[in-house]
């Protein structure tokens, strides 16, 4: 497995009402095969996700139904008693406290100031992804907030991350993860990529994002973050996510950086996929 940088998405993971059906709209939707496994804190089912043979993600069953019906973005971190600790002194919560994951590592959750959660882990055993940046596993990720201001300082805080305001023109359209949304209402009213720190800022070292959350959405919509998987072909991924009972949010559409659509899966799960642009050498 690689190494992922301090601060870098190195997990996802999505829990489920319904684990089986779970398996069914993501092994057909990305073709992923699943081996059982052990959850955070030894409890079941929990199935590991695999593309190509090499992990990519994990399906978990929901232990109570109040939880959200969601996918969850982690942050590898060296320290995550300290990570926590800036967690707190940065105003944000922390709803999981440092938790053993048996010999694979440790983990915990949190919510940024304007409520949107998040994971922690500290690799033991297992780094993370095993693939990433290719078709059927995870490219991206970026948090949807209405508290820009409040959440740019506290992930810069808290894992040092670099900002790079884009422009109109360069802007990933900001989405809301509901049902009927077209690309008028995506207009974004600003975006900033996260990169480590230690690089040099801009798309090329970036590892995530920040989208704002516009008055065209409803008040009470929550802050999230909103995971990628690379696809092939976007438009076919759509069509193939509705005709497996899920749901498509914001239809497919081109941004400077590929071509993209926010879906739902059969259970209610956002999430977006991403097909890269080709080069004029054919190249993605």
């Amino acid at each position: 497995m690689a190494a992922f940088a301090r601060s870098a998405p190195c997990w996802v993971d999505v829990q489920l009402p319904d684990l089986e059906a779970g398996k069914r709209f993501y092994g057909e939707l990305f073709g992923w095969t699943f081996r059982a496994g052990e959850g955070p804190r030894g409890e079941a089912p929990y199935a590991d996700a695999y593309s190509g043979g090499k992990l990519v993600a994990a399906l978990a069953a929901k232990k109570d139904g109040r939880m959200p019906t969601a996918w969850g973005i982690y942050f590898s971190t060296d320290d995550i008693a300290a990570s926590v600790a800036r967690i707190r002194e940065a105003g944000g919560q922390v709803i999981t406290e440092p938790v053993r994951a048996g010999r694979a590592g440790a983990l915990a959750q949190a919510a940024d100031p304007g409520g949107a959660v998040f994971g922690l882990w500290q690799a033991g055993d297992r780094e993370g992804f095993q693939k990433q940046n290719e078709p059927g596993s995870f490219c991206w990720t970026e948090v949807h907030t209405r508290q820009k201001d409040r959440v740019d300082a506290f992930y810069e805080e808290v894992f040092g991350f670099q900002g790079t305001d884009l422009d109109d023109s360069d802007a990933v359209p900001d989405d809301s993860g509901e049902s009927g949304a077209d690309e008028a209402e995506l207009e974004a009213s600003g975006f900033r990529m996260w990169s480590p720190a230690g690089t040099e800022p801009g798309p090329d070292t970036a590892v995530g994002g920040r989208s704002v959350i516009t008055d065209a959405f409803p008040a009470e919509m929550p802050s999230y973050f909103l995971c990628y998987f690379a696809v092939e072909d976007c438009n076919r991924a759509a069509g193939n996510a509705v005709r497996l009972g899920g749901r498509i949010s914001a239809p497919p559409f081109d941004i400077p950086y590929g071509r993209m659509a926010v879906l739902q899966d059969d259970q209610g799960a956002v999430f977006a996929v991403l097909q890269p642009p080709v080069s004029e050498n054919g190249a993605e």
